[in-house]
């Protein structure tokens, strides 16, 4: 693993990430060849990072790869953020941070410190994507409630949902403690993109659940994992598109559709939800 040259950057970082101030010496003004001391840690090249922006706090982001997997990055003021392929005029540039929004497919290489702490050196993304995910994030011109509103409105059931109606849902069934989508899940997702490719204006809502077996940071994990599952496979093998999905949510043991107390009502609440949604403000258009 290669150690990088960056003394301006470390101080930045540093701030960013909130380490400790101890350490400090006269090193950052005279850094040795391939070593970075940032208060007492050293940064080194990370693993590039790919996937869906599926959360974002602050100046950190939570990226959804393809398996699931989730990695939480910091962005700093040193940050290359640069969107490819130009849509409205806007070519090749350096875009601002507040770009990455939720739904935004990206790629990023990272620095890492000696706490395992991950640093965005650079975040690479296509405009069109952007285009498509801020279609979600901040409402079309036919006037889509945000996606967040959406995801808060879920603390409570899905019908209940003001800004939207509920055009169908589809369960698709999953092993204990598992996130493997079996033959009879995959064909069943792929009939709901269908059912709602031939809604006008659907959108689809995934929301994961687990049964009561093990704690409730396990099933939360889990109920994440298989909606982010049910997701990649849509969009991958069902054809459906990136910026018609809102951001998919888990909910643990949350409204079970049966009882916990026999095989049979856990083995129904081992699902996930799709839902096809249409915002009220353009149902019947």
């Amino acid at each position: 693993m290669n150690t990088l040259t960056a003394a301006p950057r470390a101080l930045a970082i540093a701030a960013a990430i909130a380490l400790p101030a101890t350490g400090l010496h006269a090193q950052q003004d005279r850094v040795q060849p391939e070593t970075v001391d940032v208060y007492g840690s050293a940064l080194v090249e990370g693993p590039d990072v790919e996937g869906i922006i599926s959360a974002r706090r602050d100046n950190r982001i939570q990226i959804t790869a393809d398996d699931g997997t989730n990695t939480v990055v910091t962005i700093d003021q040193e940050t290359r953020v640069k969107g490819k392929g130009g849509f409205l005029g806007l070519g090749n540039k350096d875009m601002a941070a507040d770009a990455l929004v939720n739904g935004l497919p990206v790629s990023v290489e990272t620095l890492q410190t000696a706490d395992g702490e991950l640093v965005a050196s650079a975040i690479d993304f296509r405009n069109k994507d952007l285009e498509f995910a801020s279609m979600i994030q901040r409402g079309t011109a036919q006037g889509f409630a945000e996606q967040t509103a959406a995801t808060d409105a879920l603390r409570s059931r899905v019908g209940d949902i003001d800004q939207y109606n509920v055009k169908g849902t589809t369960n698709v069934f999953f092993d204990t403690g598992k996130a493997q989508l079996s033959g009879q899940a995959q064909a069943d997702l792929c009939a709901a993109a269908a059912q709602a490719d031939s809604t006008d204006n659907a959108l689809l809502l995934v929301v994961g659940y687990a049964d009561s077996t093990g704690d409730y940071e396990f099933n939360q994990e889990l109920s994440e994992k298989r909606a982010a599952r049910v997701v990649n496979y849509l969009q991958q093998q069902c054809g459906w598109k990136p910026y018609r999905m809102l951001t998919p949510t888990g909910m643990a043991e949350a409204d079970p559709l049966a009882d916990n107390y026999t095989e049979q009502g856990k083995a129904q609440n081992r699902r996930v939800a799709v839902n096809i949604l249409v915002s009220k403000s353009v149902d019947g258009l």
